[in-house]
């Protein structure tokens, strides 16, 4: 795919880049800019070969067509743009970076036709417009009628097909403009391609999380690609209750306990045999680690994965040479559950013939907040999307527009 760095000159050229500036918020400050670091490379390679840089980006989330007016104006004004605008500035400096409100038509048209070559304009949240999420044609056609170019750099946006993701650079495609991938999506795409079509094995993924249902078609996936799949997390227990395991109060999906048997009958699927367990996440007054065979006794749940298992997922990691991991093993938030993801990442990152990648989410928290993230190979920016790009072989919507 056509990249930023194989680009030519953009003097003049008017150029969107869709990024990913969803950053967590803490009512009008910024929680943590990682979102907008990420992008920087990208921004400054098009400012430097003299485009007209015009920043899509959603904020947040607006509840369309759910709640009133009244509603919709709340949510528009937790979650404004020109919260992330301060620091982007400054981020950018020297670069002259401008900001409007509009999102569509005559006024929005002006303040990207009024760019001058390097100069860079953040555009209100996307998500301010009802036809966003909806691709909606009219839109796409209105935003596209500005440019000359499109970047895609927001991979946390990738698996969706929105206006501002798909809608536009469709259309530019037809009228043989320049669509490319951005820094950011190049590393995404290089990287999570050789978890979709791997190059070496043994490959183990390890998944976590809540659960089973919510990752149905990756473990599909990757028990097709994978030589072993480790579980952990609450999801762990559907698994347990199909095989005739005791789980005490740990959260089961019961209807999915045809599929985990399924899946187990694989031969591929390695399971917690050990597990620590507590009578409460918040104010525990009795933990304890009980044997997966002896089953977790009624009153408690279970927290976290015990030392054996630790000890058992570490003699499939240490010889892996390739690793997707996604979701915890445990209540890492919980220093007294956190032991089984901690372990986990330890063992990772103590494997170095390995390839080992985080697919975002709770993961790639975990292991930033333990201070393993900067050793692994790749930690992706999108959970959502590193799972559905690792379900469908490689394709998302965001990343298959831009074409070959």
């Amino acid at each position: 795919m056509l990249t930023v760095e194989k680009l030519g000159d953009l003097t003049g050229k008017k150029v969107m880049v869709r990024v990913d500036f969803n950053v967590p918020l803490n009512g009008k400050e910024i929680r943590d800019d990682n979102r907008i670091v990420s992008a920087l490379p990208t921004i400054k390679a098009l400012v430097n070969k003299g485009g007209r840089i015009a920043l899509f980006s959603h904020l947040g989330k607006i509840k369309w067509g759910k709640v009133d007016d009244e509603e919709i104006a709340k949510e528009k004004a937790k979650n404004d743009m020109q919260f992330v605008y301060p620091r982007l500035k400054e981020l950018l400096a020297p670069t002259v970076v401008k900001f409007t409100n509009a999102t569509h038509g005559e006024e929005l048209k002006k303040a990207i036709d009024e760019l001058k070559d390097g100069e860079v304009l953040l555009v209100q949240n996307t998500r301010y417009e009802k036809g966003e999420s909806k691709n909606d044609p009219a839109l796409s056609a209105d935003w596209a009628s500005n440019f000359d170019v499109f970047v895609m750099d927001a991979f946390g946006s990738a698996h969706r097909a929105h206006a501002s993701t798909y809608g536009v650079p469709e259309i530019l495609k037809k009228e043989n403009k320049t669509c490319a991938l951005g820094y950011l999506m190049e590393k995404e795409v290089k990287n999570l391609r050789r978890c979709v079509n791997p190059d070496a094995h043994p490959y183990v993924a390890i998944l976590g999380g809540f659960k089973v249902s919510d990752k149905i078609k990756v473990i599909d996936s990757l028990l097709k690609k994978c030589d072993r799949i480790l579980i952990g997390g609450a999801m762990a227990y559907t698994f347990l209750k199909a095989l005739g395991k005791k789980v005490g109060n740990s959260p089961v999906e019961e209807d999915q306990l045809d599929y985990a048997l399924k899946c187990y009958a694989s031969g591929k699927i390695v399971l917690p045999v050990d597990t620590v367990v507590a009578d409460d996440m918040e104010n525990p007054t009795a933990i304890e680690t009980v044997k997966t065979d002896a089953g977790i006794p009624e009153g408690f749940e279970g927290f976290d994965v015990g030392t054996e298992t630790i000890d058992l997922y570490k003699s499939y990691i240490k010889d892996a040479k390739i690793i997707f991991w996604n979701g915890p093993v445990g209540v890492f938030e919980k220093d007294v559950f956190s032991k089984g993801t901690i372990a986990v990442c330890k063992a990772i990152t103590d494997n170095k013939d390995c390839f080992s990648v985080i697919g975002g989410g709770d993961s790639a928290a975990a292991a930033k907040q333990f201070g393993y993230a900067d050793k692994f190979s790749h930690v992706s920016t999108g959970g959502g999307a590193s799972l559905e790009m690792i379900e469908n072989d490689g394709h998302l919507p965001g990343i298959d527009v831009i074409g070959e």
